[in-house]
């Protein structure tokens, strides 16, 4: 995730954003609450920084417990890129989020089918919601890394109010479920 990070600075440290990256203190889902280390990080920035808004993004493990952090109080938004998602994930902490998934076609290691489901099912739950699939890219997002950072970048900056939806995200955002749920890209 550190050249999301980096990429993020260099955008926008111009309007006051501040990048930060969390450590999970365990690794694995299972050996530990990673969901809690996101919300233990959410505390650390509000203190650190006062009421600030926030866009979460993560990767994989770190995608599906951003998206399970999103009811924070500060949380505005959420990119989760190949994300796990197994079968029961909930939704409701999405309300009045802006939520942009991202899966590669070639992932073989978590399941854009899960992740399908998982956007078709907080579709109407989330304030918006789109799902890029994104063509030839595998799970590490090493092929097309460039596409995947612009979509974190072209996601974290309007939802953070700097600057505006670009055509693109505007356009998914506003297509019915099933079509918002498998944008190509």
């Amino acid at each position: 995730m550190y050249p999301f990070l980096l990429d993020l600075h260099r955008a926008g440290r111009g309007h006051g954003l501040a990048a930060c990256q969390l450590r999970y203190r365990v690794r694995g889902y299972n050996d530990g609450d990673p969901v809690a280390d996101v919300e233990w990080a959410l505390a650390e920035i509000a203190e650190r920084h006062g009421d600030v808004p926030v866009c979460l993004v993560g990767h994989s493990m770190g995608a599906r417990s951003v998206l399970r952090a999103a009811g924070g109080d500060q949380v505005l938004a959420v990119a989760a890129l190949a994300p796990w998602l197994p079968p029961g994930e909930p939704v409701d902490q999405l309300g009045g989020r802006t939520v942009v998934i991202a899966h590669g076609t070639r992932d073989r290691v978590t399941s854009p089918a899960g992740s399908l489901a998982y956007a078709l099912a907080a579709h109407d739950r989330a304030e918006r919601l789109c799902r890029f699939e994104v063509a030839r890219s595998g799970h590490a997002m090493l092929e097309r890394l460039g596409v995947w950072q612009r979509l974190v970048r072209r996601t974290v900056l309007p939802a953070l109010g700097i600057g505006s939806w670009d055509a693109g995200l505007a356009r998914a955002f506003s297509l019915p479920a099933p079509d918002a749920c498998r944008v190509p890209l």
